[in-house]
């Protein structure tokens, strides 16, 4: 490794070639650490990874019958195959490459069963086994096709639409929020759905389902509008550097802006830097995990809640001016087909990150433990702790501070603009006759890009009588409903493990009560962890 930081200490210039530095950087970590991964797919042409963007509570990650980790680790990236189980405490989010995402709440579980590419096309499916999941995606276009299955049954949407599947009572409800959704359950079913509707599946009769021009809440209805709320939030701080990049839909953009400053450096283009990141003594590779996977060996999860896409491409390098500083570029490590360090320059004295080699692999099912490449690795998660701890405190660097570079100040990139953010209510139902919708009269929202909610809730909650329908034919066509006072009282909230979610008990201040034996929800929506 010295001599790799040697090489990049060498070049004479940054340039217009940091990019192509980046990628072959990468191409260089793929052959120095093939022979550690355990499996031969590493020249897959059309890897993908999508983001593990938030974890809370127990959380387990499986590909096929390999634990990845019993307890996963937000910014993991995902891969085709793999399989994410909560526990009655457990909730994920997963993020997507066009801006779509995937949530699943306690005591459920869902596959990523497909993510290919074929040149600029995405293919993504997604299957929840279990339980309950919420799904906000952007729509079919010529760059990605996504959908959703569940059961017998699969789920295209036409444009950006919010839904909820539900699982508790086989074969399945559909609840569509916003936008519009088909359901699709082979030759027996075909049901188009709208903002404000939802379909209760047959057990009996496969083409047989309820349809309602309401939607029953759940209490986990609140923690979905909480994570929209943080998401939201962060889009406030997007800046000009990141609006022309690769997949510049991405949230994990977004965590760039919200925790540092880009900075158009003379010569190079933008370089962004963490706030804390101004001392020689922080580590691009100080906080995180290394975790084992069956086709690229140990890779890096960065504990900070920015860090996937720094670790995912790019180059890290240390400048005098203003301390460690990431350059995108070359998107994705997994398309060279394996994981490589991506560290140019670095200060004086710099030791670098030391991967463990090998990976865990149970030999004939038992308990015994045999080791790729007779390395012996026992643990498929190897956390790591490489922050200094100097005798004087680091100096933090200011937020929207200006840098010195090269003899030259350079000012940060500001937000490009102000977006709208949630008021200051979320989604609340007390039980009989409670309003499901916003507190206060006029909510305003842009939760995610497309999304608008119907006066008086936030996704449009509504109660008519049901209508039933059987055998092929759709339902007919309806547009977005409005909101109107639930008189029923709703649904009981969704059981989650020891007796279930309770719901919010009130609205005030942005956050509520914390559900029990569902975890909680912060005042002003749940930030990443």
């Amino acid at each position: 490794m010295s001599g790799m930081r040697g090489f990049w200490a060498g070049i004479g210039g940054w340039g217009m070639g940091l990019a192509a530095l980046a990628a072959g950087f990468l191409m260089l970590g793929t052959a120095a650490h093939a022979q550690d991964a355990a499996a031969p797919n590493q020249s897959a042409p059309a890897a993908r990874a999508v983001r593990l963007s938030s974890v809370d509570g127990q959380v387990q990650l499986a590909q096929g019958s390999q634990i990845l980790a019993s307890q996963a680790l937000a910014n993991t990236p995902l891969f085709e195959g793999t399989q994410i189980t909560t526990a009655d405490d457990g909730r994920a989010e997963v993020q997507f490459e066009d801006g779509s995402v995937a949530r699943v709440s306690p005591n459920s579980s869902l596959t990523l069963s497909q993510l290919r590419q074929q040149g600029a096309l995405m293919d993504t499916e997604i299957v929840l086994n279990s339980g309950l999941g919420y799904f906000e995606l952007q729509g079919d276009t010529q760059s990605s096709h996504m959908r959703v299955r569940f059961g017998e049954n699969a789920v295209g949407v036409s444009g950006f639409t919010v839904m909820r599947v539900g699982l508790d009572d086989p074969p399945g409800e559909l609840a569509v929020f916003s936008g519009n959704a088909h359901l699709d359950g082979g030759s027996s079913l075909s049901l188009d759905l709208h903002g404000g509707e939802s379909a209760k599946l047959d057990a009996s009769d496969p083409g047989n389902y309820q349809l309602a021009e309401s939607i029953e809440p759940d209490s986990w209805d609140a923690w979905n509008s909480d994570r929209d709320q943080a998401l939201t939030a962060e889009e406030a701080d997007r800046t000009a550097a990141t609006s022309n990049l690769p997949n510049s839909n991405n949230p994990a953009w977004s965590d760039l802006d919200a925790n540092g400053n880009w900075y158009n450096v003379p010569g190079q283009g933008y370089v962004w830097s963490p706030y804390e990141a101004e001392s020689s003594a922080w580590d691009p590779y100080g906080c995180g995990s290394w975790m084992w996977t069956p086709g690229y060996g140990y890779i890096w999860v960065s504990c900070e809640q920015w860090g996937f896409m720094p670790y995912a491409s790019g180059l890290w390098s240390y400048y005098g001016g203003f301390g460690w500083g990431w350059a995108p570029g070359g998107y994705g490590w997994w398309g060279g087909g394996g994981w490589g360090y991506n560290i140019g320059n670095t200060p004086f004295r710099y030791v670098p990150p030391k991967r463990p080699r090998g990976g865990p692999i149970p030999a004939g099912g038992g308990s015994t433990i045999r080791v790729a490449g007779g390395k012996f690795q026992p643990y498929p998660v190897v956390p790591v702790n490489r922050i200094h701890s100097g005798g004087t405190e680091q100096p933090v660097r200011v937020r929207n501070a200006p840098v010195t570079f090269a003899g030259n100040t350079v000012q940060p990139l500001r937000p490009i603009a102000s977006r709208p953010v949630y008021s200051n209510g979320i989604a609340t139902h007390t039980g009989a006759g409670a309003r499901y919708g916003y507190a206060g009269s006029n909510p305003t929202v842009s939760a995610r890009p497309g999304f608008a909610s119907p006066a008086g809730g936030p996704y449009g909650i509504m109660a008519r009588p049901p209508t039933y329908y059987s055998g092929r034919s759709s339902a007919p066509s309806r547009g977005s409903s409005g909101s109107a006072s639930h008189p029923s009282g709703g649904s009981a909230p969704r059981s989650s493990g020891g007796g279930g979610g309770a719901p919010h008990a009130s609205a005030g201040g942005g956050g509520g009560a914390a559900h029990a034996g569902g975890g909680g929800s912060s005042g002003g929506g749940s930030a990443h962890h």
